[in-house]
C-alpha cells in the first residue's frame, strides 16, 4: 500500500501491490525463424527484434519481415495492439514499449510480450512502471553478477508494482503519452533541421571547381572569386599580463565554452595563465593541431574577452570577409578539408599554424552582402537546431522527474 508524491486531483485511495503474473494473460517471447536471417523477406509480416524496441516506443524504421508460413509456425508469439514489449537479453535488456499499431507482427526470442487481463491494468501504466527506477532496479536484482544478461518469464511474472484504479492509471498513461509526443516532435524537428543544414551546406557553396553554388539567393549573379585567406584575416597577438586576467575558454568541436562550464566546474588550464592568448569578442580561435585532420574554428561570442592557451591562434577578418561566413566555410567546406589533409607530414598529428592557414585559397562571394546572407541563413538554422535540442532535453528531464515522483 502507498501513494506517490505527485498525483492528479480527485484521487486519494492507496495504491495496491500486485505481481505482473497476477494481472496478465501472457508473458512469453518468440523464437528465431527457421533458417535465421535467411528467412527474412522484403515485405510480409513484421518481425519485431530488440533493436525495434527503443526510446519507449516501437521503431519500425529497420524492421524485417517474415512470410505467412513462418508466422504460422510462430503463432504463439503474434503481437496484439496494447501488448507491452520488453527486451529480455543483451545490452538492451529492460527497454520496453507499448505496441499501439493495427499491424500484423511477431517477435523473436529477444523480445517478451506482456499482455494484460483487460480492465485490471493499463498497458501504458505497466510499461511506465518497467522503465521507472523501481522497475529497472528489479530487473537488475534478477541478474547474476554485475552485468545484465537475461530475464526469464518467471522473473518477469514476479515483478511487483503498486497500482491505483484503472481510471487513474489511464490518466497517468495519457500524461506520459503527451510528453512522449512532444519529445518525438522536437526530436523529429531537430533531425530534419540538421539534415536540411547538411544538404544546404553542399548546395550553397561551389563544388568541384565551380564558380557559383547550385542554390543562391536572389539578386546575386556574379561569379565567386578565389582569394588567398591571408589577404583577408588579421592575426591578434595580445597576451595576458597577469593570472586570471580574463575567463579561460575552451575551443572544442562542439563550440566555444567557459572552461569551468565545459569541465563541470573544473579549470584544467595552467595554475598560472599569464601569457595566454587573449580572444576578444567576435574573434576566431582554434586548436592548431589535430589527430584526424579535422579542425574546428570557433568565434568568441560568450565573453567580452577570454583567454586560451598559446596552442590556439587568434585572428579576425577584415571588412571584405564576413566572419560568420568564413566560419561556416572553414568548418564545413571541402576546400579547407582537402587543404588540411595535405598538411600532414608524417607522424600522427596534422599541424595548422596560422601561417599555413594564410596560404589557403577559398572560393568566396565577391559581394560582402551575399556572404552575410549565407551566414545569416545558417546561423538561423543553428538556432533552430539548438532550440529543438534544448526543448527535447528539457522534456526528457521532466519525464525523468515525473517517473520518479508519480510512481511508488
Amino acid at each position: 500500500m502507498g501513494k506517490p508524491k505527485i498525483r492528479f486531483e480527485g484521487y486519494s485511495e492507496d495504491w495496491e501491490q500486485r505481481k505482473l503474473g497476477d494481472i496478465t494473460t501472457k508473458i512469453g517471447s518468440g523464437k528465431t525463424p527457421k533458417g535465421g536471417a535467411a528467412a527474412y523477406k522484403d515485405d510480409g509480416i513484421a518481425l519485431i527484434r530488440s533493436q525495434n524496441v527503443n526510446g519507449d516506443r516501437v521503431d519500425l524504421s529497420d524492421v524485417v519481415f517474415i512470410d505467412e508460413q513462418t508466422d504460422e509456425d510462430m503463432k504463439n508469439s503474434r503481437v496484439l495492439k496494447g501488448d507491452v514489449l520488453l527486451n529480455i537479453t543483451g545490452a538492451s535488456i529492460g527497454r520496453s514499449a507499448v505496441f499501439t499499431r493495427e499491424l500484423r507482427a511477431n517477435v523473436n526470442q529477444h523480445v517478451c510480450i506482456i499482455r494484460t487481463k483487460g480492465s485490471d491494468a493499463s498497458p501504458e501504466f505497466i510499461q511506465l512502471n518497467i522503465i521507472s527506477s523501481n522497475g529497472q532496479n528489479q530487473i537488475d536484482s534478477f541478474q547474476a553478477g554485475g552485468g545484465r544478461e537475461g530475464l526469464n518469464f518467471h522473473q518477469i511474472g514476479k515483478m511487483e508494482f503498486l497500482y491505483p484504479g484503472i481510471e487513474e492509471q489511464q490518466k497517468i498513461g495519457q500524461y506520459f503519452a503527451n510528453l512522449d509526443h512532444l519529445i518525438t516532435l522536437h526530436q523529429r524537428k531537430y533531425d530534419e533541421t540538421k539534415t536540411l543544414k547538411k544538404y544546404m551546406l553542399q548546395k550553397m557553396f561551389p563544388q568541384n571547381g565551380e564558380k557559383v553554388p547550385e542554390i543562391r539567393f536572389d539578386g546575386f549573379t556574379e561569379d565567386w572569386e578565389q582569394r588567398k585567406l591571408g589577404d583577408n584575416i588579421v592575426e591578434y597577438t595580445e597576451k595576458t599580463t597577469e593570472n586570471n586576467q580574463y575567463p579561460v575558454l575552451t575551443s572544442s568541436r562542439k563550440g566555444i565554452f567557459f572552461q569551468t562550464d565545459y569541465y563541470d566546474g573544473n579549470q584544467i588550464a595552467s595554475a598560472d595563465n599569464t601569457g595566454y592568448n587573449i580572444v576578444p569578442y567576435g574573434f576566431f580561435t582554434y586548436r592548431h593541431m589535430s589527430d584526424d585532420e579535422i579542425f574546428h574554428f570557433n568565434i568568441n561570442d560568450i565573453a567580452e574577452n577570454g583567454i586560451v592557451s598559446t596552442l590556439y591562434p587568434v585572428f579576425t577578418t577584415d571588412e571584405n570577409l564576413d566572419s560568420r561566413y568564413l566560419q561556416y566555410q572553414l568548418n564545413y567546406g571541402r576546400e579547407f578539408a582537402r587543404y588540411a589533409i595535405l598538411q600532414k607530414q608524417g607522424g600522427s598529428r596534422t599541424y595548422m599554424y596560422l601561417n599555413k592557414l594564410r596560404n589557403l585559397y577559398l572560393t568566396v562571394p565577391t559581394a560582402i552582402e551575399e556572404q552575410k546572407k549565407i551566414s545569416e541563413y545558417f546561423t538561423n538554422l543553428d538556432h533552430l537546431i539548438t532550440l529543438h535540442q534544448r526543448k527535447c532535453n528539457e522534456l526528457k528531464e521532466i519525464k525523468k522527474y515525473m517517473l520518479q515522483n508519480m510512481f511508488v
